[in-house]
């Protein structure tokens, strides 16, 4: 089972997460990851030995565009997008990095600077249905073929951890784990990966700002936290879930599939 693909900085099998009821979620169901446009020939050897068959791409049109996945040819795979928009800045900073962010895009991201757990709360306000999707292709994987789920956006942190969070605390992992697995996050960013990012914000005249450092690299325990606690506001994971059109089936189907 594959720990590390090369030419990614954040991937990681979502398996071994501890649950409230005990034990942990399976592994080789659900991967999590930043974007896959840096895979080297062995990173696409490493992805083709792995179960998975479905990879979620969160970024948006600009982003894919940008910085297209690259995905082996040996097998097949199937590409889902579901953009979600809130979240973006961090593919903002990736385009600034390779010289391709409009001055008005980086204009328009100063002007309005949200905190994370902000972030968060407006993704979940508008990508119940997309949320909702993830979920119904986990529940749909099986052992039979390779058809596990990776979620990637960007960095991997921010509409990848608020998916993943989604996903493990509908399933009944313990809310301290879920927490833990999000604020790993930030170590595998950190060092060259995020010098690229904010290097790429220098040459475009943007500050560094500690906002602005901590929405492009960090992974603070308090945002996943808020966003959680938004979701709990509303009936919890599965209520939101439901809203976003997973049904009742599909919701068992997901616990027996990655709670272990």
């Amino acid at each position: 089972m594959a720990s590390a693909i090369d030419g990614t900085v954040n991937f990681r099998d979502v398996g071994g997460i501890r649950l409230g009821s005990g034990g942990t979620t399976r592994p080789g169901v659900l991967y999590r990851s930043d974007a896959l446009a840096g895979l080297t020939e062995t990173g696409l050897g490493q992805l083709a030995a792995t179960p998975i068959g479905v990879v979620v791409d969160f970024r948006t049109d600009a982003e894919r565009a940008t910085a297209p996945d690259r995905l082996p040819v040996s097998r097949p795979f199937r590409s889902v997008p579901l953009s979600i928009l809130e979240g973006a800045l961090t593919g903002a900073a990736s385009d600034a990095a390779s010289g391709h962010a409009a001055p008005e895009a980086v204009e328009r991201m100063l002007a309005s600077l949200p905190t994370l757990g902000e972030l968060y709360t407006g993704m979940l306000a508008h990508g119940a249905e997309a949320f909702a999707d993830v979920a119904r292709l986990v529940a749909d994987s099986e052992d039979a073929a390779p058809t596990a789920v990776l979620v990637h956006c960007t960095a991997g942190k921010d509409r990848t951890g608020v998916a993943v969070a989604l996903l493990l605390d509908a399933v009944g992992a313990r809310r301290d784990a879920i927490v833990a697995d999000y604020a790993s996050s930030a170590a595998n960013l950190g060092g060259d990966w995020a010098e690229r990012m904010l290097t790429g914000l220098d040459a475009m005249g943007v500050p560094r700002l500690p906002a602005i450092v901590e929405l492009v690299t960090a992974s603070p325990p308090g945002a996943i936290e808020s966003a959680l606690a938004w979701v709990d506001a509303r009936g919890g994971s599965t209520a939101y879930l439901r809203e976003g059109g997973l049904d009742e089936a599909a919701l068992e189907r997901l616990r027996a599939r990655l709670a272990d």
